[in-house]
């Protein structure tokens, strides 16, 4: 039997199929028989893997020491301390760069280090270290300049660095050219020559590590042995997390560890940036990944858009509690200045999809405006290819013909493989397979269009281009209590590489719904037997979910995320609602999940 579509137009799949080695663990785990696809996807193979993914400790992380040219950037970073010499950290504008800035700047300050941060405009200086900024830090004195989250792709300014009598130090994890820049060491785990395992660091990641390396080895120097005090890397581990999540890296592996300590830090965070942040955000209490993604993260990087880059890194830096509620103040301000500019070009964009008509199947988008602000083009990207379920590049051209481009992928594509197919029509491009930046002659744009969508049609399944829900299999309301979803609480924090489990509840009403705030629809679910369940779903109404919820519809298919209601000191289970269609006859108890 044909499956009716959902009403958000989605192919509803199993993320994967369990084995019985799997189903066994789960067993030999006191788990749910659910929890036997949630192990598979995560790859948990033996009782070990299981305990240390739902018991991340610090104690679990690896050796610093593991990753290539480590060494090297300690001991030239001791000879700076021992010297006295000037240290600038140069760092990217976006969230993952100001809190590596600040991280590290908290660390030497700490030490009593001459130590400054260098961010680069947006607008004028773009991406990444350039010569221009390396005089200006010559000039000031500086000896050594240690880049975060930047600087692997940047030949040119690092041989002006070297050519002033400036050494560098590179820590980034963006994919590599084939050629490394002139550095005195080059720290990235996804250096090809780099057997350090673990991939998924995120900048600042990176950024921590050097600091554990570093302060290991003046531990054992005894430079702490004296009237200077050890720095406690454990309370900055916050800012670790929010850079983590704000990059969208995969919270797996180290990455896992990394987050969920410093989440808990968040709770009584010793930042004043931060403390501001989550104040203008009205969050109290510990953050969650979803508030770091959606709340925090955005207001760091207002800045960074509207030409004000340098705010995000000095605001989570600064130990002045008023000086902290002014940045964030105007972060706040320009956070929804942002989202005007955003909302205007965004509305501009969908126009330019209507008008590419029904012809050739399109694979991925490429948009391009004269008059867009290059700040934002990297949230209007990632607006559309969630919306249309394409790779889509929006591009802002400015008045010399030259236009910067953000771009953002899909499951399945390898973006920056499909940018580099495409690199002799580019002046510049960068970053990794589920996001990238690029530099492009306006007179490029439209061969850059047919290359980029050729390749794609080419070399991607066309399955993978089919909007789709994956779930995490079948289940009843029954099978929810609260302490199992308690369980399913301890896989937190979701993120890339670790999605919050979504389940199909087959053939349930929908009781007594209401709308809140006008958007949010909230009801309860029950099944045939009137087993009955609270369930919300957030920001659908109007539209096509939150009224196919509330359509009188006799019977649903509801898929949703098991969660804990917490609010004024109770807690409750709540299903959240990611999608419903209407339940097919006869479909009760073996229905397929794909139409």
């Amino acid at each position: 039997m044909t499956l009716p579509l959902s009403f958000l137009k989605k192919i509803w799949r199993n993320r994967i199929e369990p084995q019985e080695h799997h189903r066994q663990l789960a067993r030999e785990a006191g788990l749910e028989p659910f929890f036997a696809s949630i192990l598979a996807d995560r790859n948990l193979q033996d009782r070990e893997e299981i305990r240390r993914f739902f018991e991340p400790r610090l104690s679990m992380l690896a050796d610093p020491l593991g990753l290539r040219d480590m060494e090297k950037a300690v001991t030239r970073i001791v000879h700076a301390i021992q010297n006295n010499e000037k240290i600038a950290i140069f760092g990217d504008y976006d969230v993952d760069g100001a809190t590596s800035s600040a991280l590290l700047l908290r660390y030497f300050r700490s030490l009593g280090v001459d130590v400054r941060i260098y961010i680069p405009d947006r607008l004028t200086e773009g991406y990444g270290p350039n010569t221009p900024a390396m005089h200006t830090l010559s000039q000031a004195g500086v000896t050594l300049v240690i880049t975060v989250d930047c600087g692997i792709t940047a030949h040119e300014a690092m041989a002006t660095a070297r050519s002033l009598g400036m050494d560098a130090i590179i820590t980034d994890h963006h994919l590599p050219r084939d050629t490394f820049p002139e550095a005195v060491a080059i720290i990235n785990p996804n250096r090809t020559d780099d057997l350090f395992p673990h991939k998924e660091l995120a900048g600042v990641g990176v950024a921590f590590y050097l600091l554990m390396a570093l302060n290991r080895e003046l531990r054992s120097m005894g430079l702490f042995s004296g009237t200077r005090n050890e720095p406690d890397l454990k309370p900055l581990l916050d800012l670790v997390a929010v850079g983590t999540i704000a990059d969208v890296a995969p919270l797996t592996g180290l990455n896992r560890i990394l987050v969920k300590v410093g989440l808990l830090a968040t709770e009584h965070t010793r930042h004043p940036g931060l403390q501001a942040l989550m104040k203008e955000a009205r969050i109290s209490g510990r953050l969650s990944a979803g508030q770091v993604g959606f709340q925090i993260g955005p207001r760091i990087n207002a800045g960074g858009r509207l030409s004000q880059g340098r705010l995000g890194a000095e605001l989570l830096a600064t130990d002045d509690p008023n000086r902290a509620g002014e940045i964030a103040r105007f972060l706040e301000a320009a956070n929804r200045e942002r989202q005007a500019i955003e909302e205007k070009i965004q509305r501009q964009a969908m126009q330019q999809l209507t008008l590419l008509g029904t012809g050739e199947p399109i694979h991925g988008y490429v948009l391009a405006d004269r008059h867009w602000h290059p700040g934002v083009v990297g949230i209007v990207a990632s607006r559309i290819a969630e919306k249309t379920h394409r790779p889509t590049v929006v591009i802002a051209v400015d008045e010399q013909g030259i236009g910067k481009g953000s771009a953002r992928s899909i499951p399945g594509v390898d973006l920056l493989q499909a940018i580099e197919a495409c690199q002799s029509l580019l002046m510049y491009y960068g970053g990794h397979h589920a996001a990238a930046g690029l530099t492009i002659e306006a007179r490029q744009v439209q061969e850059f269009t047919k290359v980029f969508n050729d390749f794609l049609k080419d070399t991607i399944p066309a399955e993978v281009f089919q909007m789709a829900l994956l779930v995490d299999g079948a289940t009843r309301l029954t099978d929810f209590p609260f302490e199992t979803v308690c369980q399913l609480e301890r896989l937190q924090p979701f993120g890339r590489g670790n999605p919050e489990p979504v389940f199909v509840f087959e053939n349930v009403r929908v009781d007594g719904y209401r709308i809140l705030r006008d958007r949010h629809v909230k009801c309860h679910l029950s099944d045939l037997d009137d087993n009955s369940l609270e369930a919300i779903a957030f920001n659908v109404f109007p539209g096509p979910l939150g009224e196919g919820i509330i359509s009188g519809t006799n019977r649903l298919d509801v898929a949703a995320s098991p969660s804990i209601s917490r609010y004024q000191g109770r807690e409750r289970v709540q299903l959240v609602i990611r999608d419903a269609r209407p339940t097919p006859w006869g479909s009760v108890g073996n229905m397929s999940l794909e139409h």
